[in-house]
Parts: structure tokens; C-alpha cells; sequence
């Protein structure tokens, strides 16, 4: 059975059928054949694999970021990443990346940091002289922060599939997450400096602290999130809802931006993103299943320790087989499929759950950005009205940093565990 839920899975992705409904398809198909599991299993086990409190952080957290795009906070950022980051060589694309590791902090989505923020300094930078596949290809790569940075939703994921502390996860990424962003800065900035792209004016102290004054609720409210968390005040599903009641009460009090008539559109985008999400999460969930039953995690286990079972053999082929599941497959799917085929055999070679967690996220991020599949690159070659190729070709110095960091992160675990290991003193 495991033979035909795979080859049915290719067929319907080679007929360009949604992943989730390859995957809903599949497991279907696979279940009639076998005939002994009656057809009711189809849909118990779908709703079994959504039934999970720290799942519940995902639509909160969707929600969250839509009503920081519609209450202002998301250009409030931008502006003062502005004031503090313009006015070096490629300002606004340095802008770019410092916007998105803000919003990171509070999205938990690659998507929507792309979105929100792309369609803001995307034009700008092109207003400004800048080329437009550099334009669009710091965007889709900046946007790749917002899975990485806590809170992230693929984390919550990981953690779910793998009954790993989501919390634990969280401060994991964090270092990580500013490793990467701090290396695509120093990669924005060489890169400018060699096309003599502008400079924004230096603002004075004055304009600056309007500009800090201005996004001071929107700068707490990553504090305010991450130190709950971190110190131990809420979950990090109990995060995701003090992220919509502190976005909320920003966008309509504090902004005043948030008016009664965008309320409606602001639950339809988030409805609408989050029935996506789980309708993915319920299909991988049954595929899952199967393969758990035919007994699939052992026979990959037990392939890749008979290639070798050093870890770091074993970690450079995880790398490589991550980074092209990431060009080929939704980001979320994977992680439901894979984590829990994966994580037993790192685990075994004596790679840390939470670890293993950030190299996989990480990994998947990158296909994010990485075509044929990476959504980033759709959203931001959309804003920027350029072809797929053209944004692909500004890329690469990107994709060159960002394996270069992957391995760092992958090989020097110390980046990674430095605070769960701190804070577990």
C-alpha cells in the first residue's frame, strides 16, 4: 500500500492537483485498495490530526497579522526601520530586511511578510533606482525570516508532528533567525555598494524619535509576545491570542486605522488563509497515518543509516534532500510528512529534536524563495511586475549566503541551543 500512496502522491503532483488534495487522494485511494480499513478512517483520522491545542495558535496568529495590515502597524515599521537603516549604501533594501525581521517577530508567516510588506518597499525601491529583480528577490528572500524568527507557524507545526517543545523550539530560532538576517544585510549592503544604488538622508535624532514614538506599540508587541513566552507567563498558543487582542487593540485605539468596515474583510483573508493551511494539515495528517501503519518511518530510518551512520554524513544528506523537498512542496506539508519520518533517526545519531528542528525549518524556508514552488518568489515577482526568471537570476548571491549560513547553523549546534540550554539552567 505504501508503493501506490507514493506513486498516486507524483502522478496527481505531475497533473498539478493541489498538495492537499494529492495528498486527501492518495490516502483515499491507498485505504480502498487495501480493503480491509472501512472508508469512515478517512475522515476520523483527518479530524484527529487537527484535534490539537497548540494547533490553535496557527489561525490566531493568521489573524494577528492581517489586522497588523490593515491597522497600520506593519508601515509603521517600515518607517522607523527607515529613520535607524536608510541611510546606508541600498537603504530601503537594508530597510527591507530589518522591516521583515520586525514583522517576523509577530507574523509567524513567510507569506504574509512578503505580502504585507513587499507591496509597501517593493515599488519604493524601484522609484528609487533600484533594479527591479534586486527589488523583488530581497523582498522573497527577507520574507523567509518570517518562518524562522519566533513565533513561527511551521515550528508550531514541527513541534505538534514531533512532540517537541514548541517553546523550546522558539528560542531556538531566534539566534538563527538573526544570523540569517544579519547576513543578508552585509549581502544587500556589498551588493549596493558595487551598483552605487542611493542612500536614503540620514534623519536627525529628532525625526527619529518621531519615527520610534510612532511604532512604539507596534516594536512592543514583539516583546511583549516573545517575553510571555519566553518567560513563562503564557504558551505559545496562548501568544497567538494575545497577539490579535494586542494587534486589535493597537489597529483601533492606539493607530485608529481599524475601522467597523474592515472587520469583515479582515476575518474573511484570515478564514480564508487559515481553512488553506488546515485543509493541508488534515490531508497530511491521514497521509501520515498511513504511512506510520505500513511502517515507512522505519524503512527510511534504516536507509539512511545504512548509507552511514555518522551524523555528519547523515546531516549533509538531510540538507540536500530538505533543500529540494523545499523547491518541490508546500512548506507546511513537509513538515507533516517528513518530521516524524526524520526526527527518530536524528535522534538516534545523537542529533537534538529542537536542532534538527531549525535545520529543517531553515531548509524549507529556503525553497520558500527557491522556484518552481517557492511562494515568495511568486508574491514579490507579482509586486515587482517582472517574469519568474528574471527575480530567479537576482537571487543567487542570495541562495550562495544562505546555504553558507544553513551549514553554520547545521554543523556548530551551539548556535542553536545557546538559550534553551541557557534558560534550562
Amino acid at each position: 500500500m505504501g508503493i501506490i500512496l507514493f506513486v498516486l502522491l507524483l502522478l496527481f503532483f505531475a497533473l498539478g492537483v493541489p498538495i492537499a488534495v494529492s495528498m486527501g487522494l492518495a490516502s483515499a485511494v491507498a485505504l480502498w485498495y487495501d480493503g480491509g480499513t472501512p472508508l469512515i478512517v478517512l475522515a476520523q483520522r483527518s479530524f484527529t490530526s487537527l484535534d490539537s491545542f497548540p494547533l490553535m495558535a496557527i489561525p490566531f496568529f493568521v489573524l494577528a497579522g492581517t489586522i497588523m495590515e490593515f491597522g497600520g502597524i506593519s508601515r509603521r515599521l517600515v518607517a522607523f526601520a527607515n529613520a535607524l537603516t536608510g541611510h546606508f549604501s541600498g537603504g530601503l533594501a537594508i530597510v527591507t530586511v530589518v522591516t521583515s525581521m520586525f514583522f517576523a517577530a509577530i507574523s509567524g508567516s513567510s507569506a504574509a511578510t512578503t505580502a504585507a510588506l513587499g507591496s509597501i518597499l517593493i515599488p519604493a525601491m524601484i522609484s528609487r533606482g533600484y533594479h527591479r529583480n534586486f527589488a523583488g528577490s530581497v523582498q522573497s528572500v527577507s520574507g523567509e525570516l518570517g518562518v524562522i524568527i519566533p513565533p513561527s507557524i511551521p515550528l508550531i507545526l514541527y513541534g505538534v508532528a514531533t512532540e517537541t517543545s514548541i517553546g523550546d523550539l522558539f528560542m531556538a530560532g531566534l539566534i538563527p533567525g538573526l544570523l540569517i538576517g544579519l547576513s543578508l544585510i552585509a549581502t544587500v549592503f556589498v551588493i549596493a555598494k558595487k551598483r552605487s544604488y542611493a542612500k536614503e538622508n540620514k534623519k536627525s535624532g529628532a525625526e527619529l524619535w518621531k519615527a520610534f514614538k510612532e511604532a512604539f506599540f507596534a516594536l512592543l508587541m514583539p516583546i511583549i509576545i516573545l517575553g510571555g513566552i519566553y518567560g513563562g507567563v503564557f504558551t505559545p498558543t496562548e501568544a497567538a491570542g494575545v497577539a490579535v487582542a494586542y494587534s486589535f487593540l493597537v489597529g483601533v485605539f492606539a493607530y485608529r486605522e481599524i475601522k467597523l468596515k474592515h472587520i469583515y474583510e479582515i476575518l474573511r483573508l484570515s478564514s480564508i488563509t487559515t481553512a488553506i493551511i488546515m485543509f493541508i494539515l488534515a490531508s497530511a495528517g491521514l497521509f501520515g497515518w498511513i504511512l506510520m501503519r505500513e511502517g515507512i518511518p522505519q524503512l527510511v530510518a534504516q536507509f539512511f543509516i545504512n548509507i552511514s551512520d555518522n551524523p555528519i554524513v547523515f546531516l549533509l544528506l538531510i540538507n540536500l534532500f530538505l533543500l529540494v523537498v523545499g523547491m518541490f512542496m508546500e512548506t507546511n506539508a513537509s513538515i507533516i510528512i517528513l518530521a516524524p519520518l526524520l526526527v527518530p533517526v536524528a535522534v538516534q545519531l545523537g542529533v537534538d529534536p529542537v536542532h534538527f528542528g531549525i535545520i529543517m525549518i531553515v531548509n524549507l524556508a529556503l525553497g520558500m524563495c527557491t522556484p518552481p514552488l517557492g511562494i515568495n518568489l511568486f508574491i514579490s515577482a507579482q509586486i515587482a511586475k517582472i517574469r519568474l526568471e528574471d527575480i530567479t537570476k537576482g537571487m543567487i548571491p542570495f541562495y550562495i549566503v544562505l546555504i553558507a549560513v544553513l551549514m553554520l547553523i547545521t554543523f556548530v549546534p551551539q548556535i542553536t541551543m545557546a538559550i534553551p540550554n541557557w534558560l534550562s539552567k
